[in-house]
């Protein structure tokens, strides 16, 4: 055999990993906030990956779920009602408050070899307008609002997920995308060492 020839040149890469947790967005209602959950199914339960020491266990009754969080055990009622990807569902706390929340679809799997850092539509709309002074090159914080989508007659906000330097920005005000679309792309700033400089004092009039 040729050079090279024992190892496995597969595209092995790509695949998706068992390991990769799920993801799932569902909306707020009324508020319309959107919030997206990163989760792994375990022997134990749900672990969503967000909220380390949080495990959800489903109850033997259906519509029945066990909530666990640094040792602390609650119990909550979810009822769900429509077809799974634009389901409406209910949540109701043992103390009497009720949550609503509409599943949005699920992202496409390319969305799990998308590069890191990429920032993906979490519904379908229309770009109604960016942040003031975004562009390729700009750094952002984390949290900072990037853009605004409307659906539904209600406007969503995208925020930066991490802080970091937007290198792609292959959207503009008007533009419709689909669920999983490509919004941005932000990678980690080089660090930089600044040296503090002392704030000039006011001349004594």
């Amino acid at each position: 055999g040729g050079p090279g020839g024992g190892r496995g040149g597969g595209p092995g890469g790509w695949r998706n990993l068992p390991s990769a947790p799920a993801l799932r967005a569902y909306r707020a209602e009324p508020a319309g906030t959107v919030h997206e959950v990163r989760y792994r199914t375990t022997r134990d339960g749900i672990r969503p990956e967000d909220h380390p020491g949080v495990t959800v266990e489903p109850e033997a009754v259906p519509g029945t779920v066990h909530l666990t969080s640094e040792g602390v055990r609650r119990t909550y009622h979810v009822a769900v009602h429509g077809e799974e990807d634009e389901a409406e569902v209910y949540v109701d706390t043992a103390g009497g408050t009720s949550y609503a929340f509409t599943a949005l679809p699920r992202f496409p799997e390319a969305a799990a070899t998308t590069a890191p850092g990429s920032l993906l539509a979490p519904l379908p709309g229309t770009v109604v307008r960016l942040a003031e002074g975004l562009r390729e090159g700009a750094e952002v914080a984390e949290g900072a609002p990037l853009l605004w989508l409307e659906a539904m007659k209600m406007e969503h906000r995208v925020s930066a997920p991490r802080a970091g330097v937007l290198v792609r920005l292959p959207v503009e005000p008007g533009r419709q995308v689909e669920v999983g679309a490509l919004l941005a792309v932000i990678e980690d700033a080089e660090p930089r060492h600044h040296t503090p400089r002392p704030p000039k004092e006011d001349p004594a009039p």
